[in-house]
């Protein structure tokens, strides 16, 4: 996809916020472990609205459009270790969540916040 249309960002940016919100209220009852699978699968659900996103649009230098992407891509594949991929420029200190090659991915909520407001951030800058 080369484009992604505002009307299509924003029904993503509303599900992932509810997915969010739909935590926050069973979150008087949650375990440290729930938390950890919610918010490391949510960054799959968040891939998956855009996976056809154009590569060349995208960029391959370390953005938040490619962490999403590598983190999946290492959930999926990889037992949940962060790999990295050697066509995308990447740099722990510049990424959102600093994840190193070989890092265990386990998301907590304000890991997955700060990730998906980066996220929709650089989407909508590339692809509106």
């Amino acid at each position: 996809m080369s484009s992604y249309p505002q009307t299509y960002i924003d029904d993503c940016r509303a599900r992932i916020d509810a997915q969010v919100d739909a935590y926050r209220a069973a979150a008087a009852s949650r375990d440290a472990e729930f938390e950890v699978v919610f918010f490391t699968n949510l960054v799959l659900v968040l891939e998956l609205h855009f996976v056809h996103r154009l590569r060349t649009k995208e960029l391959k230098d370390g953005n938040p459009l490619n962490e999403v992407r590598l983190l999946s891509g290492s959930i999926m594949a990889n037992g949940g270790v962060f790999t990295g991929e050697k066509s995308i420029r990447w740099d722990p200190e510049k990424s959102v969540l600093k994840h190193r090659v070989g890092d265990v991915i386990a998301l907590r909520e304000a890991d997955f916040t700060a990730l998906a407001k980066a996220f929709f951030e650089d989407l909508e800058r590339k692809f509106r």
